[in-house]
Formats: structure tokens, sequence, C-alpha cells
């Protein structure tokens, strides 16, 4: 639902977000849509060049796109350097978040006192001395352990556990079913081959503006704390172990898995399905591959890809059966170039 029912006019947007504005200012805009589906009253984006072949066709009131595909564009359209973040920028415009009511629902359990404008949903637990900042909503079901803060302004959907004395920062998006601080896989091998759990008395610090997916879970530490910086984007299902630390903006896509003591950088994108190894550290600015296996810490900025492309089953089994036997094959190259080497020599 937008903030106005009426929408807002071209001229109204620009003056908002900035961009150069090519058409009629007074169209007026209901909402966004893609450049295939869009109709008179939507605006749509163009960002990547195989969807050029839409805009001669498209229906839209009006497009959001680059200088490059401005000349010649047959609808009213917004110029910006990027169209993307433009059209995510309009689309928060057009659809604002749905304010909660502020206060405690009467089904809620809570131990703590907060600002009037917090909002505590049905069935909520909260226990004591925890700090929520203003404005913040915890949603239905949510448990919160003893001793958690939780920054101005942070949403918490429903059925959120977050465990005693984590921090959470200002602006923070968490979805349904996320876990907070649970204990990190930590235990200790017997000589009997038993195992002995390990405390895990570490926390779990998230900064600000940090958005975390549904039914992702991020372990405590087990001594140092589990720290995710500010900026941080986490999509659904995402493990995140212990002591692992996140630099800022850094975003990672679903099911990603990270073992205890890795060390991310800032900036850098990991894609859905790829494994990180523990007690490794990857540089500022790197962009990891879907279902990518990184088993030593990467130094340097730069795409790093370690997924096969499929192929046919059978083909597949062929490929398998040869890499079994690659270390041998390598061995039997070594001794063959020893040989001409040899022959070399000897003529």
């Amino acid at each position: 639902m937008s903030e106005r029912a009426d929408g807002f006019t071209l001229d109204e947007i620009v003056s908002r977000l900035g961009g150069e504005l090519i058409g009629d200012g007074r169209f007026r805009i209901l909402q966004v849509a893609t450049l295939e589906n869009a109709g008179p009253a939507e605006i749509a984006f163009l960002a990547n060049p195989k969807y050029r072949k839409h805009l001669k066709s498209s229906q839209a009131g009006a497009v959001v796109l680059a200088p490059t595909d401005a000349p010649g564009c047959p609808l009213p359209c917004i110029v910006t350097d990027n169209p993307y973040a433009y059209y995510a920028r309009v689309a928060q415009l057009l659809n604002p978040t749905k304010q909660a009511p502020s206060g405690i629902h009467p089904s809620a359990v809570v131990e703590s006192d907060f600002d009037p404008s917090v909002s505590i949903g049905a069935g909520a637990c909260v226990g004591r001395d925890v700090r929520i900042g203003v404005g913040s909503v915890v949603g239905p079901g949510c448990v919160i352990g003893d001793g958690v803060t939780l920054g101005a302004h942070a949403r918490l959907h429903g059925d959120i556990t977050i465990y005693p004395d984590c921090r959470i920062g200002a602006r923070v998006i968490i979805h349904s079913g996320a876990v907070i601080g649970a204990d990190g896989f930590g235990f200790a091998r017997e000589t009997d081959g038993s195992w002995i759990k390990i405390p895990q008395i570490g926390r779990v610090i998230i900064g600000d503006d940090v958005e975390i997916g549904a039914n992702t879970t991020i372990d405590r530490g087990a001594l140092d704390d589990t720290i995710i910086e500010n900026g941080v984007k986490l999509d659904n299902q995402i493990q995140i172990g212990h002591n692992v630390r996140i630099g800022a903006n850094t975003a990672m896509a679903g099911c990603v898995g990270i073992a205890g003591s890795a060390r991310i950088g800032r900036r850098c994108t990991v894609g859905g399905g790829a494994i990180i190894l523990g007690h490794l550290h990857v540089a500022d600015d790197v962009n990891i591959s879907a279902a990518t296996l990184v088993t030593k810490s990467i130094a340097e900025a730069g795409t790093y890809t370690g997924a096969m492309p499929f192929e046919s089953h059978r083909d597949w089994l062929r490929n398998a059966a040869q890499m079994r036997h690659l270390d041998e094959m390598a061995e039997k190259l070594r001794l063959l170039e020893a040989r001409l080497a040899q022959l070399e020599n000897k003529t």
C-alpha cells in the first residue's frame, strides 16, 4: 500500500529522489512493476541489458533507466546512473512499512520496561533487563532472552528467538524463524570417543541496518563474540558459526554456510549454497560464486568460483570416474615429462 492512495507524480518522485526526468512530470504513478508486465499507472526499470527488448513494447507509465538507454526511449523516463538502486527507493516510497500499534499485547509476557513507542506482539516473551529502543517492533511469538539489547526502530517479525545477552543494533530487520545466539557447535572428544560440551560463553553482536532472513541461525561465540557488522544483508536459511566476523555491507544469498571463526571482509558477496570453512580469512571486496567451497583463505579482492558446470548424468559419471584417477594421471605425466627431458638432453 502506497504512502498516499493517489501515488506520486513523476515530478514529485524526482524532487524526492533526484534523477533527470524526460517526459511529462504530471504523470501519476501508483506502483512499481516489471517492464514486461507494467501497466499505465506503474513505473518499471531497466538495469539489465537483456531486458532492453521489452522497452518498446512496454505498457508502463514510466521507466527508470541509465543514460545509455535514454535515447529513443518511447516512455517518460527517469535517468539515473544506478537504475536498480533508484527503483528500490521508488518501491520504498510507494510501499512503506506498515506501522505496528505501539504498546504490549495482553497475551505477551514481559519482564522489562520500555518506551511507550515500542510494540510487543501477541504471545511474545521478553525477559529481564532487556533494553529495546524507541519505535522498535517485537512480533508475535518472539522470545527475547534476559539482558538482550535491541536498538531503535528495529523490527522483529514473528517467532524469532534471541538468546540472552545478545546485542542487536538500530534499524535491524529480522525475519520469522531466525535464531540469534544459540550455542555454537563446540565439543571436545574424549579418548573413549565420547564428546564433552564446551560452554559457549560469548555473545552475538549485530550492528546497525542489518537484515537477517527467515530461518537463518547465528551462533554465539565460544569465548569471543560472533560479530555481524553494520549494513550486512543475510538471506534465508544461512548458518553462521560461532566466533565468525562478517564485515560491513557484505551480502549473502540463501543456504550459505560459514564455519566457526571465519573472518569475512567488508563489501563481499557470497552466492547461494556456498560454504566457507572455519578459521579462514576472506579479504574485502571478494565475490564468491554460488555453490563454491572455500577451503583456504582469500587474500585479494576479486571473484572466486569453485562450482563445476552441470552436464548430463551419463557424462558426469564418466568424468567423475576420470577425476578419481587425477593424482595417478598427474604422476604418470610427471614421469613422462622427466623421460622426455632426458631424451632431449641426449640429443
